[in-house]
């Protein structure tokens, strides 16, 4: 067996053999006997390492029973970090042994690419979202440069004509009715506030009536048999003791209230029918006109060429800390209703809110509010309306940043779209007045029918 051995080996290795024993026959020659010994041990290690290295397949290393290795494995080999202890071998082995050896099983299953993980598709989806929400940022800014913005110098012709106006008329009223009790007369609106947008077209100009506090006082709607939040009934008090005529508004009363409807028509007599506006518009460089019905005391104004501005003359009183308008209901059997205002109030908070972190609320209020003027779809929707879903969503987001343009404008749009469905928009300011109780069910469906078609695609907002 020895032999055979022998044999085997040196048919294993007959290359390398033959040149080792060529090496060793002249390495005597050249190096003498002590070198060619040397020479021989070197040689003999590398020829080792060579065999085991070819033979490690098919001879796997033993342990004997106490752990140890066998003598046929040299000690080198063990400090090798690539060797494969008893236990890693045999957990290589199960974990072969799961592999598919059907071929069609490894070509649908083990060479399929791999499903990206949900966390990649959510990055994914981020990123995407991201990208809308800048290019949406981007046309908002675009839009609001190109078509709400008002040009300085307009603004500022518009406002000018307003105070012409007012100063003529509070001239006209003094020298003419001296005995109508008013408070002095001043500016409101959008285009006062610098929320006006498109164009400089539109302000009001307040009048103040003078009430006797004991001679007057308020009812809410709520508590009649109207019931209708955000309107009040304006009652005439102690008639047995200062009857009719005592106050100067009491040619107003009607059925024992202050009718708007009647201070409103007393106004238009003086405004359309005893002024001399041609006159007054020749002396300011206007042209003056009462607009046409049924806009009622309303004046026309065009003080340049191409620029029309229209003022409303707007009937105010004071009871306590109530402050009301002779704006009347859309219903005709309530137009003895006086509507509070808030406006004034709700203006003051917006603007507060954004002085205090440079938000965007006045922005985002401007877009709104020039999307549905461009809109006439979106016509029924009104500033107050749009303001105050703006202060709702003030309440639940704190970063108003003009970065975060873009989410605000969406976040506005969805919260317009459920109040809509809901049929009910409470006021930020007095919640039991619901802003949408004079829209008709007709207009609250297409109002969200419109916008709720250009939720996939808020752009097209933007395009009109």
């Amino acid at each position: 067996m020895a032999g055979a051995g022998q044999r085997k080996g040196k048919k294993d290795d007959n290359g390398i053999g033959t040149a080792i024993d060529f090496v060793l026959s002249n390495a005597r020659l050249v190096l003498g006997v002590g070198g060619a010994a040397m020479l021989g041990i070197a040689t003999l290690a590398v020829k080792r390492m060579y065999d085991r290295a070819i033979s490690a397949p098919s001879s796997p290393t033993r342990l004997s029973q106490s752990g140890k290795r066998s003598w046929e494995e040299p000690n080198w080999l063990g400090s090798s970090s690539r060797l494969l202890t008893q236990d890693m071998k045999t957990n290589l082995s199960r974990s072969l042994q799961t592999l598919p050896t059907d071929p069609s099983a490894a070509d649908t299953d083990f060479f399929r690419p791999t499903k990206p993980k949900p966390s990649a598709k959510r990055s994914q989806v981020e990123l995407k979202k991201s990208r809308l929400r800048v290019s949406l940022q981007e046309k908002l800014f675009a839009y609001y440069r190109r078509k709400v913005a008002i040009p300085a110098d307009e603004q500022a012709r518009a406002k000018q004509a307003a105070v012409d106006i007012c100063a003529e008329l509070r001239s006209f009223l003094r020298a003419k009715l001296p005995d109508m009790p008013l408070r002095d007369m001043y500016l409101s609106g959008s285009l006062y506030d610098d929320l006006q947008v498109v164009t400089a077209d539109h302000i009001q100009l307040i009048v103040p009536l003078m009430l006797e506090q004991n001679l007057w006082s308020c009812i809410p709607g709520e508590d009649t048999i109207m019931n209708i939040p955000g309107f009040y009934l304006v009652r005439r008090e102690n008639p047995e003791y200062f009857p009719r005529g005592s106050s100067y508004w009491d040619r107003c009363v009607v059925g024992g209230y202050l009718s708007p409807k009647a201070v409103a028509d007393t106004f238009e007599k003086v405004v359309a029918g005893s002024i001399n506006w041609p006159a007054i518009g020749t002396l300011l460089d206007y042209v003056i006109r009462p607009a046409a019905p049924p806009a009622d005391l309303t004046l026309e104004v065009q003080y340049d060429p191409e620029r029309h501005l229209f003022i409303d003359f707007l009937p105010s009183l004071t009871l306590g800390d109530i402050i009301l308008v002779a704006k009347p209901h859309r219903l005709a059997q309530n137009d003895n209703l006086w509507r509070l205002s808030l406006r004034p109030a709700e203006t003051a908070r917006l603007r507060a809110l954004d002085q205090c972190d440079s938000g965007c609320r006045c922005l985002c209020l401007k877009i709104f509010k020039a999307v549905c003027k461009s809109n006439p779809a979106l016509g029924h929707l009104t500033a107050t309306q749009l303001t105050n879903v703006i202060l709702h969503l003030s309440q639940e987001e704190s970063d108003w940043s003009q970065d975060m343009l873009a989410d605000r404008f969406l976040q506005a749009l969805k919260g317009l779209i459920r109040y809509l469905e809901a049929g009910v928009l409470p006021s930020a300011l007095n919640p039991k007045v619901n802003l949408f109780s004079e829209l008709t069910p007709e207009e609250v469906d297409e109002l969200g029918y419109t916008l709720y078609s250009s939720l996939s695609e808020p752009e097209v907002l933007l395009q009109t």
